[in-house]
């Protein structure tokens, strides 16, 4: 059989064995193929023979290409390949020394400020967490606060030593304070309870069913989980709020360290006004140990006299520790001099030193602070529960900047000519007693016109049943009124209700009298007599 001649393949045609690379397989070519390249140096090169000097190098080859595409060879645009070629050749160059220190700097500062607010906003949802009732993502709202019906918001605070090692009753909340606010007058009152009020628990506690109220919080539960916590502020509120007469929303829980972690993160000292009857001032020894073991290094440590806790009266500068410590000190060890009201003083001081502590946070911009803010955070996060919600927390933060400081006044429960208590801090109407307690802070925290009147009431049982007298004597204090006698009517037939005004000038206390039995008052001699600060008589009769 003939043998047929090569045929293409996908479009090529095999090359004949005697052809060389670059010839054309028909025909020849009217002018031979240049088959030199140009060299680095200038010179030509042809393909396969060697150069007198060197072999044919990547250089040479780069150099022909880049004159194959220059312009300026041949008239025509820069190719694709030489535009794509010339941007990689600009990018290639080094910058400029400012450029690239400019560009460093700039991205270490943002990956600072990333890092530095990532921590910010770890550390606060996990103290806000654990803080403050709701989600962290609540800030955002500014929700107010629960009101009682006077308008008011109340907090209770109660300070126990938990963290403080080897103490003794550690879980007692040996502070108890009350504080309470109006977020539409802008004006807060601050009182404090005594730790050694003697109650009624209403459940078996250590002590039995009666014992020291700074045992009751406690009894309620002894567990470690956060549901055992809240129970306790929320069964104390209760039990403290019906022996002041308050309604009060919220409950916080502070230890031993607070106070010493809040100083520290706004700055180191606090000014407390040191007012005391003493003219010396306050000093309480039992706080000595701080300075050394013996007299000589105790003067040496705390002069001039050697007392940790030893202030002249006037503002004083209290660094953490002593604020912790003026704070606890009460003059329960000799010598001592300006305490001698023991926990009524010890409780004044920690009044001033919250405020002192407000005073300085603000005047501080502690708040635009990022190492002060995440000090506090720390500080709450390990030493304060509430049940404060998150949503709550914006509306009390500018609360706490809106009051201004002489609308803060402090309740003194043991005031000279006005105490409620005793000096071993027992009710003056006798044990149990509460009612003037209720009154007093009532007429406190209460701007109206009635308990600016001081009205004062007897209440005569006049058939309605055993205990009714009483139970309308409860009702009238927690209306605003004193209660001046709750006694039995003489023998006679009585109407529901019957009002007797002895005094025409307290137009405010009648107005509310008449909301409460809308009755027309009687102005002529009342069935029995009276007392002299008594400005209505109320005869309680039976049911029609």
């Amino acid at each position: 059989m003939k043998k047929q001649a090569p045929t293409s393949i996908d479009g090529f045609i095999p090359r004949r064995p005697s052809a060389q690379l670059g010839d054309l397989h028909q025909g020849e070519r009217e002018k031979p193929i240049d088959r030199s390249l140009h060299t680095g140096d200038k010179t030509r090169q042809t393909v396969g023979v060697p150069r007198d000097t060197n072999l044919l190098g990547r250089v040479d080859i780069d150099e022909s290409l880049r004159e194959i595409d220059d312009p300026e060879l041949d008239g025509k645009k820069p190719s694709r390949r030489q535009r794509r070629k010339d941007r990689e050749d600009r990018n290639d160059r080094p910058k400029s020394k400012t450029k690239r220190i400019i560009t460093i700097v700039a991205i270490v500062l943002l990956v600072a400020g990333l890092a530095v607010a990532g921590y910010f906003i770890h550390k606060a949802i996990s103290a806000g967490e654990s803080v403050f009732k709701g989600s962290i993502l609540d800030l955002v709202q500014s929700q107010p606060l629960k009101e009682d019906e006077n308008g008011r918001s109340n907090f209770l605070i109660v300070g126990t030593s938990e963290d403080d090692p080897g103490h003794q009753g550690a879980n007692l909340t040996d502070s108890i304070l009350i504080l309470s606010v109006n977020q539409k007058t802008k004006d807060a009152y601050t009182f404090s309870i005594p730790r050694d009020l003697q109650v009624e628990f209403g459940m078996p506690c250590v002590e039995g069913y009666s014992g020291k109220i700074n045992g009751y919080f406690s009894c309620v539960n002894e567990d470690d989980t956060d549901a055992a916590e809240q129970e306790r502020l929320t069964s104390t509120q209760k039990f403290i709020g019906e022996i002041v007469g308050l309604d009060i929303q919220y409950g916080v829980h502070v230890n031993y360290s607070v106070m010493r972690d809040v100083v520290n993160a706004i700055g180191g000292n606090i000014t407390v006004n040191i007012e005391s009857r003493n003219p010396n001032g306050q000093m309480d020894s039992n706080f000595d140990w701080k300075c050394g073991p013996n007299i000589a290094k105790r003067k040496t440590v705390c002069p001039p006299s050697g007392h940790f806790i030893d202030y002249p009266n006037g503002p004083a500068v209290l660094d953490a520790e002593h604020a912790l410590y003026l704070a606890q000190a009460r003059g329960d060890a000799a010598p001592t001099y300006g305490f001698e009201q023991s926990n009524f003083d010890r409780e004044r001081n920690q009044q001033k030193i919250i405020l002192a502590i407000r005073e300085k946070a603000l005047s501080a911009g502690t708040l635009t602070n990022l190492g002060a803010v995440t000090g506090l955070i720390d500080a709450m996060g390990a030493n304060l529960r509430t049940n404060i919600e998150t949503k709550e927390i914006r509306t009390l933060m500018k609360l706490a900047q809106d009051i201004p400081s002489e609308k803060i006044n402090s309740i003194d429960l043991h005031k000279e000519g006005e105490a409620i208590f005793t000096a071993a801090a027992q009710p003056v109407a006798g044990k149990f007693q509460y009612d003037d307690l209720r009154a007093y802070i009532l007429k406190n925290l209460a701007a109206s016109a009635l308990i600016k009147e001081d009205p004062h009431v007897t209440v005569l049982n006049g058939g309605a049943g055993a205990g009714m007298g009483q139970s309308e004597a409860d009702k009238l204090i927690a209306a605003g009124f004193s209660v001046d006698t709750v006694d039995n009517a003489p023998e006679g037939a009585y109407p529901k209700y019957t009002v007797y005004q002895l005094d025409k000038t307290k137009t405010a206390s009648a107005d509310k009298l008449k909301q409460l039995y809308n009755v027309t008052f009687k102005t002529t001699t009342p069935p029995m007599s009276v007392t002299g600060d008594t400005d209505f008589l109320i005869i309680i009769g039976p049911a029609q």
